[in-house]
């Protein structure tokens, strides 16, 4: 994670300033710190007050940060965002030089939209003689950069077309700072590159990059909104956060042009005024922290009530106080077996759709703990003269991927359901990535091992042994502790954390219809 040092004003409403900054910063994945020049009470409409920091204190501020945590790049934000003394203005460049800062932006925010000049005199002199020969690139608007000019004695740039602007990036170059970017958005253009007048079109802003090694134009279109509140700062950040993680400078300014044009185009009526951008466009947050889509998933409510219904099933509940039928549970017996069967090609398919030799083993351990999971329903079964010759005479019958001699319709119907989840899990392995196919597998892991430990708490209130605590041991034993662990750590959140918002959508659908599925199994084993 980069780090971007940014010493400039604060912005009360966070349009603009150090709020709008640390929210480009954050949007870039860089990590911001600060160094207040000011504080402003402002908003959409207009500047209230400014309460200005002393120079010595900016310097303590820069100095904590730098000696602590380091820098990557420093970004200068018209150093007090409104008003900065010439004393502020050598700071910042002392400290550029003192700390040998190789990458330094500098917003010089010296005019005001409306026309207004906002540093001193002596402080843009300062800024021009001091701090941009220690700049590695300034980004001044047309009146900032004309009026870099006339407080340095430069001969004067008019600009009435896309040339004037080429003209205007130059003359600034010549003070010294390594790149110049001469922002073009007070001046739109039309399609034929001349500054529009009142009555033409406006089709383009143009941005001009110029320095030693690149001479570039950056057009981009024309947009009618009043939401440009920061638009400076939030470029300038930006250009920022590319430069540290290693982007050339055109590439920067390039990048950082279209996350500005996005932000006013995406950007929402904040205020009665000048707008903020929209800073946070292109992110995309996950519901949940690292390690906690499982915890997350169960306490959706669109979840909560099919897994309530699957966890508290009516067989579950005559499974834990022992008065289920026995031919009820040997019926269950033989089709959990079959269905098995079905669970370990599923895990083997997840073994073949996985990329990397870990998740590949992964698989083919759970495959085997499967293989354990059947020989331990074999020996449970043998008490009720099932062996496993006996149970492989149950086959499936045709279009049935669980069920076997089916007697009558309505047992038909009952089963459709489970022969439903068998196929969907497979197709979902067949038709979908890997993780998806995970996801549709997790309802069966995670739900006999919450049924079992409960069941489990169960026993010890009961008046009689329960015929099923065996059944229900197998499932908070160590061994399928430890599978589910697994499988909710190495297989599910070690991925999910690397997927869309929509795509965390799609997981948990697939998620609730397979629990939906597993209500029907135990559906079919209550009715049989």
């Amino acid at each position: 994670m980069k780090r971007i040092l940014v010493i400039a004003g604060s912005d009360s409403s966070g349009g603009a300033g150090l709020e709008a900054d640390q929210k480009v910063i954050a949007a870039h994945g860089c990590y911001a710190m600060t160094a207040t020049t000011a504080l402003t009470a402002q908003n959409t409409q207009g500047v209230y007050g400014i309460h200005e920091t002393p120079s010595e204190f900016v310097q303590k501020q820069i100095k904590a940060c730098v000696d602590d945590i380091g820098v990557d790049v420093v970004k200068t934000g018209g150093l007090s965002g409104m008003l900065a003394t010439s004393s502020t203005v050598t700071v910042v460049a002392d400290a550029l030089r003192q700390y040998a800062v190789k990458v330094a932006i500098v917003d010089p925010v010296m005019v005001a939209t409306s026309g207004a000049q906002l540093l001193p005199e002596d402080a843009v002199k300062t800024l021009c003689e001091e701090l941009l020969p220690n700049t590695y690139i300034v980004t001044p608007n047309i009146p900032e950069a004309k009026l870099m000019l006339k407080k340095t004695g430069s001969p004067p740039v008019d600009v009435h077309d896309l040339e004037g602007l080429k003209l205007l990036a130059r003359a600034v170059h010549s003070l010294g700072p390594k790149y110049v970017l001469v922002k073009g958005g007070h001046l739109p253009l039309t399609a034929e590159r001349k500054v529009a007048g009142p009555d033409d079109a406006r089709a383009m802003v143009a941005n001009v990059l110029y320095g030693d090694d690149v001479d570039e134009v950056f057009e981009l279109e024309y947009q009618t909104s009043r939401n440009t509140h920061g638009t400076g700062c939030t470029l300038a950040s930006a250009i920022a956060c590319h430069l540290a993680v290693g982007d050339d400078v055109a590439t920067a300014v390039r990048r950082a042009c279209r996350y500005v044009e996005a932000g006013i185009r995406t950007s929402v009526n904040f205020g009665q005024g000048s707008g903020p951008l929209n800073h946070f466009h292109s992110m995309q947050s996950l519901p949940f922290p690292p390690g906690g889509f499982v915890q997350y998933l169960l306490e959706r409510k669109d979840v909560a009530s099919a897994w309530h219904q699957y966890t508290h099933h009516e067989f579950v509940q005559a499974l834990g106080n022992g008065t289920l039928p026995h031919e009820t549970f040997k019926y269950y017996m033989i089709q959990d077996y079959l269905y098995l069967i079905q669970f370990a090609r599923a895990n083997a398919l997840a073994g073949y759709k996985a990329k990397k030799l870990d998740d590949i083993a992964a698989a083919a351990t759970i495959v085997t703990h499967i293989r354990h999971e059947i020989n331990l329903h074999i020996d449970e079964c043998k008490k009720f003269g099932l062996d496993q010759e006996a149970m492989e005479q149950y086959e499936e019958s045709q279009g049935s991927l669980r069920v076997c001699r089916i007697k009558d319709l309505d047992e038909a119907l009952t089963r459709a359901a489970c022969t439903a989840y068998s196929r969907y899990v497979l197709d979902i392995g067949h038709s979908e990535d890997w993780l998806a196919l995970q996801i549709s597998l997790l309802p069966c892991l995670l739900g006999y091992a919450e049924i079992a430990w409960r069941l489990h708490e169960l026993q010890s209130s009961l008046e009689t042994t329960n015929p099923y605590a065996p059944w229900i041991n197998n499932y908070v034993a160590e061994d399928y502790t430890a599978a589910v662990t697994r499988g909710c750590e190495a297989l599910v959140e070690k991925h999910i954390a690397k997927q869309s918002p929509s795509r965390i959508e799609e997981l948990v659908a697939i998620f609730v219809h397979a629990t939906k599925m597993e209500c029907g199994f135990w559906d079919m084993a209550a009715k049989a």
